[in-house]
């Protein structure tokens, strides 16, 4: 559990960027050069970089080098840790509601 919490951690502090939610998004249409991702934000390079290191340290991308380009893909499995813990966090509230619900509606529900 403490390993699964701070993977989830590192990808919310990931994605807490506007500029590395920009990046998932467009990784998300396909695996894209670091150099096309880089045009696309007003930084230089090496500043767009630590972007791209950030979301690979934690899990959200994956790059590979083929001679001098760097290609970047999104690692989707890695999303789904926010989908687990979004479903979770779901589920727990819904129960709540539930039986807030039924406390209130339900006469028999009252008297315990």
């Amino acid at each position: 559990m403490a390993q699964y919490s701070a993977h989830l951690d590192g990808v919310f502090v990931a994605l807490a960027d506007p500029t590395r939610r920009a990046v998932v998004r467009r990784l998300g249409h396909g695996p894209t050069s670091v150099g096309d991702l880089a045009r696309e934000f007003p930084m230089t390079l090496p500043s767009f970089m630590k972007h791209v290191r950030t979301l690979e340290s934690n899990g959200l991308i994956r790059t590979v080098k083929s001679g001098r380009v760097r290609t970047c893909v999104l690692n989707r499995e890695r999303l789904a840790l926010i989908d687990d813990w979004l479903a979770e966090q779901r589920r727990i509230w819904e129960e709540r509601t539930d039986r807030l619900e039924r406390f209130v509606t339900d006469p028999k529900e009252n008297r315990q």
